[in-house]
């Protein structure tokens, strides 16, 4: 078992790598097209069966809270890059699901925000490093 003091200074380490990671890459990222939260739930919805998901569903995987969620995807339907529906199994609720139009515009995003990460990230770290990164943040990310 680790030390506290070990696991301090490894909490320490990642959480100044990712703010500074995040600094770097945020700086060309197009903020006039998407926000990089409202390219996260893009991100997360195109990932999901049918792009679609309920909020509260999609809450965890993003870093935002569920007031802030249902904001973000009424804007992101006034934008018509998701569509609202109620929920065939609970009709009190509602599905958000990915429009084409917005998986079109996360796509464009996406290939120029992967450039900014790859140059970040190859500049630093060669394959096996960055294979055993993902390996390590999968763990620390396990919540059993």
């Amino acid at each position: 078992m680790p030390t506290k003091r070990a696991a301090v200074d490894a909490w320490e380490a990642l959480f100044r790598a990712q703010v500074a990671v995040l600094r770097d890459i945020s700086v060309g990222f197009p903020t006039d097209q998407l926000t990089i939260v409202e390219y996260d739930v893009l991100f997360n919805l195109s990932k999901l069966p049918d792009w679609s998901a309920r909020p509260r569903d999609l809450t965890p995987l993003l870093l935002v809270s569920q007031p802030s969620v249902s904001r973000m995807v009424d804007r992101l339907v006034e934008r018509a890059l998701v569509t609202k529906s109620p929920d065939p199994v609970d009709g009190r609720g509602t599905v958000v699901t990915l429009t084409q139009a917005g998986y079109d515009l996360f796509r464009r995003v996406a290939a120029q925000h992967s450039e900014a990460i790859a140059k970040r990230f190859g500049d630093r770290l060669d394959d096996a490093e960055l294979a055993q990164l993902v390996e390590l943040c999968d763990r620390l990310r396990r919540t059993e």
